[in-house]
């Protein structure tokens, strides 16, 4: 992945947003989908992440039965974190993300790396050279924004059923909340108490922020059942495609 200048605030929040090269979908099916989970996860680590061996790892943990009350416990080996990973998104040709810097350059590094995502699917799919684009971010730096962005990065799969959202109106609201309660591939479903990969994002901030799980719930809603009726996108300095 390109190399970027732009300096990054430790304990401060970024939308990230990262497109594949000349907008090509590049997650097509459900495993590519789980590989990018997975590096959202792995590769926010500035120790050295050797992928084959921690995904032959992850295939073989045991769950180790606890002798008194028979519960099941995962060894999972500790990480130093670049970021907090608060909010994601995947979609077909970019993906989005809510991060909090931990390290000095973390946000670049934790990109950087990252873009080590390129080898398996130069190999899957005969490709070469670089997956994706420089990325583009914007600063979090007020708590509308926090807000606002936390509900557009968890509505952005409705392009996946509604292409035309963000300029006209959302056109069946019922439906678009169903599709995002069953949507696997971002962090809604665990902000909203339905488990889904929830050792990757760190939520306790947002979910406090916001007022609780039914809180994130009904801000959604509310934010899509307010677009079926108007076409005003209604945010300021989310969209940053």
């Amino acid at each position: 992945m390109p190399k970027r200048k732009t300096q990054f605030i430790n304990n401060e929040i970024y939308h990230i947003i990262l497109r594949s090269v000349g907008d090509t979908p590049i997650f097509i099916d459900e495993s590519d989908h789980f590989r990018a989970v997975f590096s959202i996860y792995e590769f926010n680590n500035s120790k050295k992440v050797d992928i084959r061996r921690r995904r032959k790892q992850r295939k073989t943990e045991k769950k180790l039965e606890n002798n008194d009350n028979g519960r099941s416990v995962v060894i999972v080996p500790v990480r130093d974190m670049y970021v907090e990973i608060l909010v994601f998104a995947i979609m077909s040709n970019h993906i989005h993300l809510l991060v909090r810097q931990l390290k000095e350059n973390g946000i670049s590094n934790f990109m950087q790396k990252f873009g080590g995502l390129a080898w398996y699917f130069n190999k899957k799919y005969s490709r070469k050279g670089h997956l994706f684009c420089t990325f583009h971010s914007v600063h979090i730096a007020s708590n509308e924004q926090l807000r606002n962005v936390f509900i557009y990065i968890h509505c952005n799969p409705i392009s996946l059923i509604e292409s035309d959202w963000k300029e006209n109106r959302i056109k069946k609201p019922r439906k678009t909340i169903e599709f995002l309660n069953n949507y696997k591939w971002s962090s809604y479903r665990d902000y909203i108490d339905i488990q889904n990969f929830s050792s990757v994002t760190k939520r306790n901030f947002l979910q406090e922020f916001l007022g609780g799980a039914n809180s994130c719930k009904n801000l959604v809603e509310e934010w899509i059942k307010y677009k079926s009726r108007n076409c005003k996108f209604d945010f300021d300095e989310v969209d940053i495609e």
